[in-house]
């Protein structure tokens, strides 16, 4: 058995006041809330390993309020192991509003000031446009594009960002009927408390990982519950889940980008409020029931948890109680290949946008834990098999969403980089062996 010490804010090894420790040995957490009682958790090395990288057990812990800042870290430095620290998070998430409205000629309003608007529609994947008013004049008209995810037999677009616009209009090609639009406000509305103990940061140095240009490769990391998802977008008028969690072997990485607008990239729209912008629009207005990636990462690096997966707080995964790697979640981020592929999509246009450096150093090490944790070769390649409809595709282990499916996804800046992306990532996995792993952890 390897020794342990658990950190306050671990979810998985709860603390409470006397200094709680414990161990990971080869079928199992014992730890210990008290002198006076001690709970074993029986997991397989893997899934026990990943509970205490990504529910913040092992490596870095938060900020002190004090160190909080709003800038990203210099390059070559570490990142701020907790985004609640990192970017003063407030401990009160706003609760996301929105108006959806069915399309006619006339301007449409949203539910006070409007963030992004998103459009579907029936018909050719031909879009229109969108104008916004703002300060009492219109902009001028922004072409509407169809996006890459969308429920079946509409065709929708990416969110627009409206920049705190008070009414927008839409105008739409003659192919397309039955359009219908949706504004979101993910800022003005009642703010609701958020957990009190964050997430710390996704401690990949737990697994003996370092990452090239810098000194640290902790990565911040936010759990739905963190960036403020609303689980009751995720349910229907009688309480029962729209899209009900299942699992299967994780045999494929993709990454995706989200098309966001430039303007966010330069901190002016909170990322957070991007993610739950998507969010919103995917579970409710495209009805998929839920955010369709596993999940996204930011321009600051910040890593964010996406497809709900469990009660148990550990992202992507379920937590196996027999031998066996666990099994990821199905999301919906690459239609007729989702099941056993986990989606990370970049905030961004990276058809427009080059991916940051901290984004791509987060990108990096969270695929290195997802390799590893899944046991799979980061430049293998190989036929994909979809287990439950048998669709097969020829595709690299790491792969964008264009491999896939007929799409710019990832743009063409992003995805320029996958060759290099599979080397950096083959690189930082180890042998799956944890316990050797944590012994040599910072613990």
């Amino acid at each position: 058995m390897t020794r342990i010490r658990c950190r306050p804010t671990c979810a998985v090894c709860p603390r409470t006041g006397d200094g709680a420790d414990g161990a990971i040995g080869s079928q199992r957490i014992e730890c210990w809330r008290s002198s006076a009682s001690r709970l074993d958790i029986k997991l397989t090395p893997s899934a026990a390993a990943l509970a205490l990288i990504l529910c913040g057990c092992i490596g870095g812990g938060p900020l002190p309020a004090a160190a909080a800042t709003t800038s990203p870290a210099p390059e070559g430095t570490a990142t701020p192991p907790s985004i609640t620290a990192a970017r003063g998070l407030p401990s009160q998430v706003p609760q996301t509003l929105a108006r959806a409205a069915v399309v006619g000629s006339q301007p449409l309003t949203g539910p006070g000031r409007i963030d992004f608007v998103g459009v579907h529609w029936r018909g050719a994947g031909a879009g229109g446009s969108v104008r916004f008013r703002r300060d009492g004049e219109w902009t001028a008209w922004q072409p509407l594009h169809a996006g890459e995810l969308h429920p079946p037999g509409r065709v929708a677009s990416e969110l627009l960002a409206a920049g705190h616009a008070t009414t927008y209009q839409v105008r739409m090609r003659s192919r397309a009927s039955d359009v219908r639009a949706v504004a979101i406000n993910t800022t003005d509305g009642p703010r609701e408390t958020a957990p009190a103990s964050p997430v710390t940061a996704l401690a990949v140095r737990g697994l003996g990982l370092s990452l090239p240009g810098s000194r640290s490769s902790g990565a911040c990391y936010l759990s739905r519950a963190r960036w403020g998802a609303d689980e009751s977008l995720r349910l229907d008028a009688q309480g029962i889940e729209v899209w009900p969690a299942t699992f299967s072997a994780a045999q494929r990485l993709t990454i995706h980008h989200t098309v966001t607008d430039p303007a966010t990239e330069a901190g002016e729209t909170d990322p957070a409020a991007i993610v739950r912008a998507i969010y919103r629009y995917h579970a409710v207005d495209l009805g998929f029931g839920d955010i369709g990636y596993q999940l996204l990462v930011d321009q600051q690096g910040c890593v964010y948890e996406g497809r709900y997966s469990g009660p148990d707080g550990l992202p992507v995964y379920d937590v196996p109680t027999s031998p066996g790697r666990p099994q990821a979640v199905t999301a919906g981020h690459t239609f007729g290949y989702n099941v056993g592929n986990v989606g990370i999509a970049l905030l961004g246009n990276f058809n427009e946008l080059e991916p940051s450096r901290a984004a791509l150093r987060s990108l990096t090490a969270t695929l290195a834990v997802l390799a590893t944790v899944s046991g799979l070769d980061p430049k293998g390649y190989g036929t994909y098999v979809n287990p439950v409809n048998g669709a097969t595709k020829d595709s690299y282990v790491i792969s964008g969403h264009r491999d896939y499916l007929a799409t710019e996804c990832p743009g063409e800046n992003l995805y320029a980089r996958l060759v290099e992306l599979r080397e950096q990532v083959s690189s930082l996995v180890r042998p799956d062996n944890w316990a050797d792993l944590l012994a040599r952890a910072e613990l």
